[in-house]
């Protein structure tokens, strides 16, 4: 089992959750309202006058096999919307209850 916590542009949420949905993934945590500034080339969400824009992130317990194909469908959208600021991690669970 994996974990892939996901970060992106609050008006793409609907994109990112039928992602998991059309990879059969139903489980996620969601979080609204983060702030952040991506590492590179991304813009401030930091909710402010200046920088209104907010993030949303999602953490999803995945089971292995459906790993490559949430994160092949996650690169393609991030290919096509420049602004969506989309970041994906992945990480091993060793234990579940």
């Amino acid at each position: 089992m994996k974990a892939i916590f996901i970060a992106y542009n609050q008006a793409y949420n609907e994109e990112i959750v039928e992602v998991l949905e059309a990879n059969g993934q139903r489980g996620y945590t969601a979080w609204q309202d983060i702030q952040g500034r991506g590492s590179t080339d991304g813009i401030p969400h930091l909710g402010s006058h200046a920088w209104p824009e907010m993030n949303y992130a999602i953490l999803s317990m995945v089971d292995d096999d459906k790993v490559d194909g949430i994160l092949a469908d996650l690169r393609e959208k991030d290919e096509t919307y420049r602004d969506l600021g989309l970041r994906a991690y992945v990480w091993n669970i060793e234990r579940a209850l």
